[in-house]
């Protein structure tokens, strides 16, 4: 935001804050740069001096500050302090570092459909926040919309009106802005929250094309424009175009709400800032073969998809010639014309193979996948020689086992009786006593 020295009739305070620079002017007063004590940088605005002793206004401007005191939302600039009661009215609010949108466009030219749908949502956040709070802004415009660092804010609440109340504007004078006035305030009917949807639509045309969506003109032909003819949306992004058009309806009830318009652009938003998916994700993904650090180090050429295809499909009739490079230079005795020496080999070719076939010129016809790549072995392999280290293991195991309850059975016998061969004729002792005697005699009989 420009900045102007104070002139001589400028005060140097007001109330608590002390002023250092001129923002600018309006219809309703100057805008100055303060601070209060602590240092604190607030904008302050101080009203005319005609309109400090009309006693209507200063009604108005007493609920307008009321209303917007309870304003709470991001997007706006904070009212710090007011005083409704000085000789000229004056009230604070918290200072937005960054130029305003009408000067962002000036200086750079329409935005883009992703940038303006950005700014657009923050918007209709921060007046889904005023209107919840009973306040109408009334003057919606690129000059009000400040760009700070921490995104867009809506200052200037200098003619802002609660809901529902009646204007006091004479008859036949608009207040706000032509070009982003609503057909309803021209007409001096009620305003409301689609109001501000009104001049919301017509800020984001603006943005798109650098222009108003009513043209340019005095304000008699604006506001007549506003009412009467349709808006001229040309140059504005397609995808962006139907949303504001539906803002900018004649009426009121055809307009989204600020709940609806917000979900809606942020939606624009991320679609325009994100795109459609890239040719990559649409794009078949690259076999693991195809990356670069193959086969035993092996950079694969850039035709290496194409050698496989053909071996995938020439199976063992020979087929034409295939380019792998420029032709290696012959041996000198050699098994094989053409062939490299011992231990190197041509960029992309493949190791000697020892299966049929070798030397004669042709290939044994290849198994292949589907995709023209032969299948590698190796865990396959592996796989299988796994398998039979465990199967031995376990057969091993197994045969040990029943090997040492053989030996554990064979000493609990001994300690019975001396073991016998099967079929052997069976040895008692003196008494009759054997292996398979019956029951041991009593203690009387042994006695005798």
């Amino acid at each position: 935001m420009a900045m102007m020295r104070l002139r001589r009739e400028d005060p140097r305070v007001v109330g608590s804050f002390r002023l250092h620079r001129r923002l600018g002017a309006g219809g309703m007063g100057v805008v100055y740069l303060g601070s209060d004590k602590r240092g604190q940088r607030v904008a302050l605005k101080v009203i005319r001096p005609d309109l400090a002793e009309d006693q209507e206004f200063r009604s108005r401007f007493a609920r307008e500050v009321s209303a917007a005191r309870r304003i709470r939302g991001g997007c706006t600039a904070r009212l710090v302090a007011a005083d409704l009661e000085a000789e000229r009215p004056w009230f604070a609010t918290q200072y937005v570092p960054g130029p305003s949108l009408h000067d962002k466009v000036v200086e750079e030219g329409p935005l883009s459909a992703a940038r303006t749908a950005a700014i657009g949502a923050a918007l209709a956040e921060g007046l889904l926040a005023v209107h919840e709070a009973g306040v109408v802004h009334r003057d919606l415009k690129p000059s009000n919309i400040l760009l700070s660092p921490k995104g867009p804010r809506i200052i200037d609440f200098g003619i802002a009106w609660a809901t529902g109340a009646s204007t006091l504007t004479h008859v036949g004078t608009a207040v706000g802005s032509p070009g982003f006035l609503a057909p309803e305030q021209v007409r001096g009917a009620a305003v409301t929250p689609a109001t501000d949807v009104f001049a919301l639509g017509a800020t984001l045309a603006y943005c798109a094309t650098a222009d108003s969506p009513f043209g340019q003109g005095s304000s008699e032909v604006m506001l007549y424009r506003v009412v009467h003819e349709e808006p001229q949306l040309h140059g504005v992004h397609d995808a962006l175009a139907p949303l504001i058009r539906a803002c900018l309806a004649k009426d009121p009830k055809e307009r989204p709400t600020t709940l609806q318009l917000s979900m809606r652009l942020k939606e624009i938003a991320a679609r325009e800032t994100h795109g459609p998916l890239p040719d990559a994700r649409l794009a078949p993904s690259r076999l693991p073969a195809d990356r670069p650090g193959g086969r035993h180090g092996e950079h694969p050429g850039p035709d290496r998809a194409q050698q496989r295809a053909e071996r995938g499909t020439a199976g063992a009739a020979p087929g034409p010639s295939r380019t792998r490079g420029p032709a290696p230079a012959p041996s000198r005795g050699g098994p094989r014309s053409g062939a490299r020496p011992a231990g190197r080999r041509a960029p992309g070719e493949r190791p000697p193979s020892s299966r049929a076939g070798r030397g004669t010129g042709t290939r044994p016809p290849s198994r292949t996948n589907g995709t023209g790549r032969r299948p590698a072995p190796g865990p396959d392999r592996r796989l299988l020689r796994q398998r039979l280290v465990v199967f031995v293991t376990v057969t091993v195991l197994v045969a040990l086992g029943i090997a040492a309850a053989q030996g554990c059975e064979g000493p609990a016998r001994g300690l019975t009786g001396p073991t016998e061969p099967f079929g052997a004729d069976r040895v008692t002792d003196g008494a009759g006593h054997g292996p398979d005697a019956g029951p041991a005699p009593a203690a009387a009989d042994r006695r005798d």
